[in-house]
């Protein structure tokens, strides 16, 4: 059977077409964290979002490489299409992120298999596990957003500023930076290590 007529193969064109798409939104989540001036955090989600373009030409280098380049792909799939706040970006995110990692690709993979393509399966597989990891790391971001503990911890930690590398050992990082006066925005993320597994 031509790899052109497969479920596998409409599978890589949607996961392509939907990565393209996570790594825009992200890129438009990230310019509303810069609009409340936390830096670190639209860093950190741009990272993401260059992580999602990363999926999305490894999707398409092995529609390439098994199908050779076509004028069109015709799909027929669903994209989120959500906006709003940052917080709501961000469960939106977290949302996304858990519906790859547990329910699409998992069964991308399998149709893969099943089809014979044990490379295509294993790509959608190790994809699955970065996108879990992105689901607790959105997970987090939105509940301290939520919270108001983006810079709060429970016990004294090591904050350091992005600008200057002014670091202080508290439970809260500063307002300010003392000094190089950088917005508290600007102070690098600690992000959870529970729910990622090595």
């Amino acid at each position: 059977m031509q790899f052109e007529k497969t479920k596998t193969y409409q599978n890589l064109a949607s996961a392509f077409a939907g990565e393209c798409q996570a790594g825009m939104r992200y890129q438009m989540i990230a310019k509303l964290a810069m609009q409340e001036d936390l830096k670190c955090l639209s860093d950190a989600i741009r990272t993401i979002a260059k992580n999602e373009t990363f999926h999305a030409t490894q999707f398409f280098n092995k529609m390439i490489e098994k199908a050779g380049s076509k004028e069109n792909v015709k799909l027929d799939a669903g994209y989120p299409f959500h906006a709003g706040s940052l917080l709501e970006g961000l469960q939106f995110a977290e949302g996304d992120e858990k519906d790859e990692a547990t329910e699409i690709y998992p069964a991308f993979a399998t149709t893969a298999k099943e089809e014979g393509f044990e490379d295509v399966a294993a790509l959608f597989s190790m994809i699955a596990e970065v996108e879990k990891h992105h689901n607790v790391i959105f997970n987090y971001f939105q509940q301290a957003v939520k919270d108001g503990t983006l810079y709060k911890c429970d016990k004294p930690i090591l904050w350091i500023c992005s600008q200057c590398g002014h670091m202080h050992v508290a439970t809260e990082a500063w307002k300010v930076c003392p000094l190089c006066k950088a917005k508290q925005g600007y102070v690098e993320l600690h992000l959870p290590f529970e729910g990622i597994k090595q």
